[in-house]
């Protein structure tokens, strides 16, 4: 239990970390435009990785060689979010715009129903066993062995890949017109349409957005796990989730502090406490900081209107 175990639990932390805090992305920025809780997200990112397992096999990418492999997992990412993108559009269209209006609880369950749906979808693509997804990756250590810690070629794909997004997506959302309309629809939909916002328009960019962050997350998640099943998509959303309440539901900062901050108890408490107490140690933390901040870490107060 030295100063370098601890900061090898910290490096695996804040890896996990920033694979959750890009699927509680999606959760925050549907919920943080239509008031949604998107529960069919996880299962949406289970799909992805369904896609990601078949293009690896139809393409033979396993056998590929090392020196296009980074060109390889460039194309997954790609094609598996312009999918989860685009479904997530289509889902939006087909069940929830028709309840825009409808009371809260009626897109709540609807979106109950799509994750279970999903859910099936994956068990038909699967089967009811886990599938092993081929390493395409080596495992070989990117740090210098005087060091002492272990930081894989893997962890360094979750870096390379979470990172960029994540400041992509920060920029979109506050320099770009479309951010701006974001916002705007967030604050006051029905103002926002006064002055000329297609509210629909961004309401579908949304999803389209949170989609692909859930399909560049399905891949890699996939690489970085070697092992994907058609239940993949409840305990990862779940957590991500969670990040996205811990964080301030909404608030794109949040969720990814939210993410970190998970990322590390479990790290933490799985080495020094043990695997059994992680999820309870998680939730427990979870709801002593929801007691004392209802609002999440970065979250806003907001007052109800009368």
């Amino acid at each position: 239990m030295s100063a370098q175990f601890f900061l090898q639990q910290c490096l695996i932390g804040l890896t996990n970390g920033a694979l959750i805090a890009l699927v509680a992305l999606g959760y925050t920025m549907v919920y943080g435009i239509i008031g949604l809780i998107n529960f069919a997200h996880g299962d949406l990112i289970m799909l992805g990785a369904c896609l990601a397992l078949s293009i690896v096999g139809a393409l033979g990418l396993a056998a590929v060689d090392p020196a296009v492999t980074w060109v390889a997992i460039a194309g997954l990412v790609l094609v598996c979010g312009l999918a989860c993108g685009s479904l997530n559009v289509a889902v939006d269209r087909i069940v929830y715009k028709p309840l825009r209006n409808a009371p809260k609880l009626a897109p709540l369950v609807s979106a109950i129903g799509v994750s279970f749906i999903f859910m099936n979808i994956g068990l038909f693509w699967l089967g009811s066993a886990d599938r092993s997804f081929p390493e395409l990756l080596p495992s070989d250590n990117v740090l210098p062995d005087d060091w002492g810690l272990q930081f894989t070629q893997k962890d360094r794909l979750v870096v390379l890949i979470v990172v960029p997004l994540m400041v992509a997506l920060s920029i979109l959302v506050r320099w770009t017109k479309l951010g701006k309309a974001m916002r705007a629809v967030s604050q006051d939909p029905t103002a926002a349409a006064l002055v000329g916002v297609d509210v629909d328009r961004v309401i579908a960019a949304t999803f389209f957005i949170g989609g692909f962050l859930g399909g560049a997350a399905s891949v890699v998640y996939s690489l970085y796990i070697n092992t994907i099943g058609f239940q993949m998509g409840f305990q990862n959303g779940l957590y991500a989730f969670t990040a996205a309440v811990l964080g301030g539901i909404g608030s794109i900062p949040g969720a990814v502090l939210g993410g970190v901050v998970i990322g590390l108890v479990r790290a933490l408490a799985s080495a020094y406490v043990g695997e059994r107490w992680t999820g309870a140690i998680v939730f427990a933390i979870l709801i002593v900081i929801l007691v004392f901040r209802p609002e999440g870490l970065l979250g806003r107060r907001v007052r109800e209107k009368v």
